[in-house]
């Protein structure tokens, strides 16, 4: 059985990079009833034009669903549409989430008048860690240090629409001539050039995994005493404070309100938007519980589709349904 990797999913279909060659696949349809997600970035295993089996991975991310990956490049733009650093924090947070290393590149350098924005950006977030990157598709700025980053690594590119990660991408490899468009005038956003998630190769071992622009992310998946772990301006204060589960916002004796004067005002309001967030998903979940069962079990090295429990239920309820009926039918007789 042949194994690679899945590079692009369109449609019904999983194209799979093995051995220099590309295969069209389907999947099988126990994997089907098994409901296994698969991901562009998994490695499987495939005979027949069929997807046999998932392999376990490394890591993984779910908006934009890909899998084994090695860091996320955040994709802003310094101009057209104007940078937000709302939207900044929420990807660099996500990255967080997922203990993926996250890189902050600013393109579009070319429209910026003035030093204040990267004057900004270098106050914000050098004294956190990231490493930053300022480029200019269009006119080659940065373009080598953006294929330094590049290399040896797979790579997300992750940002809205318009800020141009298809132009950096056709910058560091124009033979690809990846297809581009111009941001709106009128509402100072881009389209969605790019459909699907796709891993492409930018040379030996150089890859990168183009996504599409997405701003609806949200963190309604985790609980609000669990977003100042995503801020490490925060949660340096969080053990000085009187409750253990304070939300830093008007709790008394909170020692990240007592150190507001040395986090950045952007970095506390995304901080308590996205505590908002997670407070409509802990009220979702209040009275449902947090359990998810598995749809599929292992044994013998084999995947197997899970009944699940209430389906189990029904199944004991139909045989004693059966047992009483055969009993009653013998008392007749």
């Amino acid at each position: 059985m042949a194994k690679g990797q899945i590079f692009k999913i369109h449609s019904d279909f999983y194209y799979v990079h093995s051995e220099n060659k590309t295969y069209e696949c389907k999947i099988r349809e126990v994997l089907k009833k098994q409901k296994q997600k698969i991901f562009v970035g998994d490695y499987v295993e495939f005979s027949g034009g069929a997807i046999e089996k998932i392999l376990p991975r490394k890591n993984f991310i779910t908006r934009p669903t890909v899998a084994n990956i090695d860091r996320v490049i955040i994709i802003s733009a310094v101009k057209e549409p104007e940078l937000n650093f709302s939207q900044l924090n929420r990807y660099i947070a996500f990255a967080k989430h997922h203990n993926l290393e996250a890189v902050l590149c600013f393109n579009k350098n070319d429209l910026s008048k003035d030093d204040s924005t990267i004057e900004k950006v270098f106050s914000i977030y050098e004294p956190l860690g990231y490493d930053i990157l300022f480029t200019s598709a269009k006119e080659g700025l940065g373009i080598e240090e953006f294929k330094e980053i590049l290399n040896g690594k797979t790579s997300v590119l992750c940002g809205s629409s318009g800020v141009g990660k298809t132009s950096l991408i056709n910058a560091v490899a124009p033979n690809l001539n990846l297809r581009t468009k111009e941001v709106s005038e009128k509402t100072q956003r881009g389209t969605h050039t790019t459909r699907h998630c796709e891993i492409i190769s930018l040379g030996d071992n150089s890859r990168i995994v183009d996504t599409p622009g997405f701003s609806n992310l949200k963190f309604d998946f985790i609980m609000p005493n669990e977003v100042d772990l995503l801020f490490p301006e925060i949660a340096r204060y969080k053990q000085y404070c009187k409750f253990q589960d304070c939300l830093h916002i008007n709790e008394s004796n909170c020692a990240v309100k007592t150190h507001l004067d040395t986090i950045d005002e952007t970095r506390y309001s995304s901080y308590l938007e996205f505590v908002d967030e997670a407070k409509e998903y802990k009220e979702k979940v209040k009275y449902q519980g947090r359990k998810v069962e598995s749809s599929h079990k292992i044994h013998n090295d084999k995947a197997a589709v899970k009944i699940s429990a209430r389906k189990r239920q029904s199944a004991r309820n139909t045989l004693k349904q059966n047992i009483y009926k055969d009993i009653n039918n013998e008392g007749i007789d």
